[in-house]
Formats: structure tokens, sequence, C-alpha cells
């Protein structure tokens, strides 16, 4: 059985879900995951998304901050790319509670693709 989270990760997670919490950065994190392993440049995630690169830079500053993407300068380009890591991490946290040690959701109803 899995240890249980401390104070520090159990705060570290919530920050991660906090920033997850706006409708422009989940449709940052979903389009980032299905451009996974390559990532996008700011302006093909603003294109896609209709986002202001204004208003984009703020919400992928803050989703950097959390850990839940890496940045990586190409040029004059930013590249940003999904933190699979730091998802695993999160999914994994919320998975121990809800789908293995009580039961209260299914592993197999969350596992299938949509």
């Amino acid at each position: 059985m899995a240890s249980r989270p401390d104070s520090k990760e159990i705060a570290r997670y919530a920050d991660m879900l906090s920033a997850l919490g706006t409708e422009p950065r989940l449709r940052i994190m979903r389009l980032l995951l299905s451009a996974h392993p390559d990532g996008m440049v700011v302006g093909e995630i603003g294109e896609e998304l209709e986002i202001p690169n204004s208003t984009l830079s703020h919400h992928l500053e803050k989703l950097k901050n959390e850990d839940l993407v890496v940045m990586q300068r190409e040029g004059t380009f930013l590249r940003y790319s999904a933190n699979t890591s730091a998802l695993e991490g999160l999914l994994g946290f919320l998975y121990a509670e809800c789908c293995t040690r009580n039961k209260a959701v299914e592993p197999q109803r969350i596992v299938c693709c949509r």
C-alpha cells in the first residue's frame, strides 16, 4: 500500500488543480497533450484556441509555474509541451483514493478513451 501524501505534496497538487481550474488553461493542457511529445509554439496554440497572445502568455506562465508545462526556446519562438511526469503524479494522487483503496470509481470507467 502506498504511503499517504504529506501536507507539502497535497498543497502542490492543490496548486496544480487550481492552475487547471480555468477553461482556457484546461483547453491549453488538452491541446498540448494532443501534441505530445512535440508540443507547440505559442503562435500555434493561440491560433488553434483563438486566445490573444497577451492572455495566452499569462495562462502559459501560470501552467509553467505549477510545473504542468515545460518551455523550450527555439530561436525567437517558445515551444511548450505538457509535463507528463507532473500530470502522472497528479493523476496518481487522485487515482490512489478514488480507484484503488476504496473503489469509489471503477478504474475501467476512467481509463477508457472517449
